[in-house]
């Protein structure tokens, strides 16, 4: 497993091959030795570490319960603007409304990447029905000085308030 860690650490690219060829492999591994790996990364002293390990958490659905802690606990912690990107990525990836409070906080942030995460994982975080402060937050990340950021929080919306009517028409 080390030898793949450090592949994927060695890829400096967040959207490079290498790097998500291994976060694939991981993945697909799904074992208590790949989240604890993970674990680990997360508490990195580098920002790499950090990013790779929150990446790997967040294809990790079956240890969602352990990951979310860990994930909250950086939401409220970090300061590096792409760890927090990608944590917003991961709570949108494992889809639990446990994150929400996470997702509603950095909604706000002062940097357009973090609140693009949070557009993006806020639809999959909402609940059933959906909460309406993640409903607020959502709407107004809808008006966002930031295109990508108003562009994607009106598609999530669109498609959160589209279920809610084929959920009361079906």
């Amino acid at each position: 497993m080390r030898e793949l860690i450090e592949a994927a650490l060695d890829d400096t690219d967040p959207d490079g091959p290498v790097r998500w060829h291994v976060i694939s492999t991981l993945q697909e591994r799904g074992d208590l030795e790949t989240f604890t790996e993970a674990r680990r990364l997360c508490a990195g002293h580098d920002v790499s570490e950090r990013l790779l390990g929150v990446d790997i958490m967040g294809q990790l659905a079956a240890f969602k319960d352990r990951a979310l802690p860990v994930l909250r606990f950086l939401a409220a912690s970090e300061d590096d603007p792409m760890v927090l990107f990608s944590v917003l990525i991961a709570f949108g990836h494992l889809g639990d409304s446990r994150s929400l409070p996470s997702v509603i906080e950095l909604a706000a942030h002062l940097d357009a990447r973090v609140r693009y995460g949070a557009a993006y994982a806020l639809p999959n975080v909402l609940g059933r029905p959906p909460d309406p402060a993640g409903l607020a937050a959502l709407r107004r990340l809808t008006r966002d000085g930031d295109d990508d950021v108003a562009d994607w929080a009106t598609l999530g919306l669109a498609l959160t308030t589209g279920s809610q009517v084929e959920d009361v028409g079906g």
